[in-house]
């Protein structure tokens, strides 16, 4: 049996993802890690770190909508706090019993700690803030305060004068 290691689903920098959009050229460049192919040769820990977890970010209506993958994360392994205007969400997954009479073709999953903090602007209803956390996925929902909305002013205008309505010059 071929095992074969993807450590990530990006596409290769090749001709073939050259496409007319030079940024998502750059994007690619930028990304490169010329490393990750030698971390195993340095440190299995390095490899097993986990990394934070990619949130989507939904500003709908009267509050802030934070949602991240979790899979195989319970209530209590995720903490999520609130600290002046700064929303923190961090975690620990346990690593998993390496059983040493069984045969691996690969253990690769990660695990550990992670943290992620988003700055909020002013105007957060810091009693109303709520997280859960639903088939693996964290929703945290941050509702603004009714003063930090956004209200539409009226625009009034002055009456015209009875004269110059009808284009005769007043004295």
């Amino acid at each position: 049996m071929n095992v074969i290691r993807r450590h990530e689903n990006k596409p290769a920098l090749s001709g073939a993802s050259l496409d007319s959009n030079p940024w998502s050229l750059m994007r690619s460049m930028l990304e490169w890690d010329p490393f990750c192919e030698t971390v195993p040769m340095f440190s299995r820990s390095a490899r097993e770190a986990l990394s934070p977890p990619d949130f989507d970010v939904k500003e709908s209506g009267n509050a802030s909508v934070f949602k991240a993958d979790l899979p195989g994360m319970q209530e209590k392994d995720v903490d999520v706090s609130f600290t002046g205007n700064r929303l923190t969400v961090s975690g620990e997954r346990e690593a998993e019993r390496r059983e040493e009479k069984e045969r691996y073709s690969s253990f690769e999953r990660s695990h550990g700690a992670f943290s992620r903090s988003f700055t909020l602007p002013a105007g957060v209803d810091v009693e109303r803030v709520t997280a859960a956390l639903k088939h693996g996925v964290l929703t945290v929902t941050v509702p603004e305060t009714p003063e930090a909305r956004p209200r539409k002013i009226p625009v009034q205008g002055t009456a015209p004068t009875a004269g110059r309505e009808q284009g005769t010059k007043a004295s």
